[in-house]
């Protein structure tokens, strides 16, 4: 069936595309994913994110069958020199700009994980010597925040900068650069969240890297179990080894360095399936890219 069958939405801000009478088959399965990946919860632990992930995945993948129909490459090489065109190029560098910048920290927070694990198991029995080890990882990650914390606030001010240009073209060219601007804010979504469950909720407030950590240990047992269910796997890392960190002049017990050794080893896990899932989403990303570019060069 051919692309023009496509049928462009009343609003752009309405965030769906409306279905036409016989409507092209890429439609209602975009539509489809699309309204899953908005539907679904906010993302905050490691396997929502990496869910969401996978989604985008699949969503691209119907972004990249839709550059190759004929239509569509018909119509971005007879309007390649238009500014929409430009902001689809800069907006694919920007979400690779932002899976690199995932890429690095989740590889800096696993490798300064799997060290502490190495060291706390070399200190078996010796509970109240891995102070240093843990005053190590919490250096890392406080760097790691800073960094996206930069990274977070140069992005909020591409977003508030950030306005697609108005289109005043036929109905079948509003519906393509529709669903390909729709992948894009979907993927900005998706990867903030994951920057920001990475650092913490310390990149929300603003407040002091360890600010809720220490409201943890301030509130009563009940209230800190209620608390902790709301972090992400690294903030609870980031919790646990506080604990121990504030009281290394106190006797630390077993019980202690086991929590801290369970939840490192949840965190381990869960970035292996994070990074996977950048990784896929990465090259789906270039994938689109270059045939973007290729239909652009003919």
């Amino acid at each position: 069936m051919a692309v023009s069958a496509l049928k462009p939405k009343a609003n752009y801000h309405a965030r769906s595309i409306s279905l036409p009478s016989r409507p092209h088959p890429l439609v209602p399965q975009f539509d489809e994913q699309l309204c899953r990946l908005q539907a679904s919860e906010a993302a905050s632990s490691s396997s929502s994110i990496s869910h969401k992930l996978t989604g985008l995945r699949d969503l691209h993948d119907c972004v990249e069958n839709l550059l190759l129909l004929p239509y569509t490459q018909e119509t971005l090489a007879q309007y390649r020199h238009e500014q929409w065109v430009d902001e689809l190029l800069d907006g694919s560098l920007r979400l690779l700009d932002l899976c690199g910048m995932a890429k690095d920290t989740l590889l800096q927070t696993r490798e300064g994980a799997h060290e502490l694990q190495s060291s706390m198991r070399r200190r078996r029995g010796c509970e109240n010597g891995i102070s240093s080890e843990i005053e190590k990882y919490l250096t890392s990650r406080k760097k790691i925040k800073k960094a996206i914390h930069k990274a977070l606030r140069s992005l909020k001010g591409m977003k508030n900068v950030r306005r697609f240009s108005a289109l005043n073209k036929d109905t079948e060219t509003l519906s393509m650069v529709t669903m390909l601007r729709e992948v894009e804010t979907m993927a900005l979504t998706v990867l903030e969240a994951l920057l920001y469950s990475i650092a913490g909720a310390a990149a929300q407030s603003k407040r002091n890297g360890w600010s809720v950590v220490s409201k943890l240990m301030q509130h009563k047992r009940v209230a800190c179990d209620e608390a902790e269910a709301n972090l992400s796997e690294f903030e609870k890392v980031d919790a646990a080894l506080f604990t121990i960190l504030v009281n290394k002049n106190k006797s630390v017990s077993v019980v202690h360095v086991d929590n801290v050794h369970n939840k490192v080893s949840k965190l381990e896990s869960s970035i292996q399936d994070l990074e996977e899932g950048i990784e896929f989403l990465s090259r789906r990303l270039i994938k689109t890219r270059v045939s973007l570019l290729n239909v652009l060069s003919h």
